[in-house]
């Protein structure tokens, strides 16, 4: 297993930007693709971004590309997912999961979510 722990969520002008990240414990960081998923209220759930076990792959959703970043160290156990040109309807609960496959997989192990406010 691996239990993840996120940070970095807060509240921001639109325009403005956050870092989120994610530290994981447990199993090897490595052998685990990992995702950042959101959900903001009455809304399901959105995949944000994805990222392969070495790093060199990468999913964006249609609604962040051009503005998050997803990227990870695995000499720390992190990843991290760069936000710009934040807008309000980036506002939601930010999860961070690890799975089996960067596309297309399954996430198993979630965090316990940061919130992301953007006010206009």
């Amino acid at each position: 297993q691996v239990q993840l722990v996120e940070s970095g969520g807060g509240l921001v002008q639109a325009g403005g930007s956050l870092r989120l990240s994610c530290i994981a414990s447990g199993r090897p960081f490595s052998s685990y693709a990992m995702g950042w998923f959101r959900q903001a209220p009455g809304k399901e759930r959105e995949s944000v971004a994805t990222i392969s076990r070495s790093g060199l792959s990468r999913y964006y959703g249609d609604s962040v590309k051009d503005r998050f970043t997803i990227s990870r160290d695995n000499a720390k156990n992190t990843v991290y997912l760069q936000m710009n040109s934040l807008i309000p309807e980036d506002t939601a609960v930010y999860y961070c999961a690890a799975g089996n496959s960067w596309v297309g997989g399954s996430f198993d192990y979630w965090g316990q979510g940061t919130q992301v406010t953007v006010s206009s």
